[in-house]
């Protein structure tokens, strides 16, 4: 299927306080989204640090979530696992707490082969009928959703896409020409959103656009209208600001952003650490640069 994201959709932090996620935090967050022009927010991404929470907090998150945003954007939630079995259940339960549709990160740890893959897609979009992405990141999975594999998926009826993550355009345009018309091609990593966009992809699952919501979707404007000139100068103004982003591993520095911004985004979940010193002054530096009220 196509049509199901298009432009921008941030992949959300989440905030906790004393071990709780802070819901109240969390929703202005998404109204900060929403006011800026974000078309989806992804919840339970790998952004919001789902491996570190239960099965309660997140049925918690996806019920405030679908709450919140009241029809006024797309509420897509993470479901993906290392086990197909407990991939579908979630999936199944996110449907069923009004989600508009699903986000599976490929199984991780276990390192199936494709066909494993294909299986496991496979069995979540028969379990439900809202749209399912895919999402290729093998740099911390272990493996690599390949182009074959994504246009045999492309076939399912209810596969929307792929968030794609790979870090590796050759393999990307691979992927954006078996699918094409078949199923949409997002762009899951920000260094590359720019790239993905002018190689048909139909919308970006941002993370810096946490703290830059309305330049990101400006960018998805851009290329969307054939402006590559404003296209290309967004994409330049924007590329210090995700390189600080991501000095250590996501969502870190972002985190660390909201933070900055004035929301009570509070720490990462350990075994993720706050931001070191030098990485946070770089980010305030890029932040600032950028044109961001900086409350540090």
């Amino acid at each position: 299927m196509t049509g199901f994201l298009k432009g921008s959709a941030t992949a959300m932090i989440t905030p906790f306080r004393n071990g709780s996620i802070d819901l109240a935090s969390f929703g202005e967050m998404m109204e900060y989204q929403i006011r800026n022009g974000t078309d989806a927010l992804v919840v339970l991404g790998t952004t919001g640090e789902p491996s570190v929470m239960s099965d309660a907090q997140k049925e918690e998150l996806t019920r405030f979530a679908v709450k919140q945003a009241a029809g006024r954007v797309k509420i897509v939630i993470g479901t993906g696992c290392n086990s197909t079995a407990r991939a579908v259940e979630a999936s199944k339960k996110a449907q069923d707490l009004g989600a508009d549709g699903v986000l599976a990160v490929t199984p991780y740890y276990n390192k199936c082969t494709q066909r494993g893959l294909y299986e496991y897609y496979e069995a979540i979009c028969n379990a439900v009928a809202v749209p399912v992405v895919c999402y290729n990141v093998p740099s911390r999975t272990g493996v690599n959703l390949l182009p074959e594999t994504m246009e045999r998926l492309a076939d399912l009826p209810n596969l929307a896409g792929i968030k794609e993550a790979s870090g590796n355009m050759a393999q990307v345009l691979d992927t954006a020409r078996r699918i094409r018309g078949k199923c949409d091609l997002y762009s899951g990593e920000d260094a590359l959103n720019l790239p993905v966009l002018c190689a048909g992809g139909t919308a970006v699952i941002s993370v810096v656009s946490n703290i830059a919501p309305a330049a990101v979707k400006a960018l998805t404007r851009a290329v969307e209208a054939n402006d590559l000139a404003e296209a290309n100068a967004l994409s330049d103004r924007l590329l210090p600001l995700v390189q600080a982003c991501f000095t250590e591993v996501n969502p870190i520095p972002v985190k660390e952003g909201m933070n900055l911004l004035g929301f009570r985004a509070g720490e990462p979940v350990a075994p993720l650490t706050r931001l070191e010193p030098a990485n946070r002054e770089r980010l305030i530096s890029a932040m600032i640069t950028f044109g961001l009220e900086v409350k540090a």
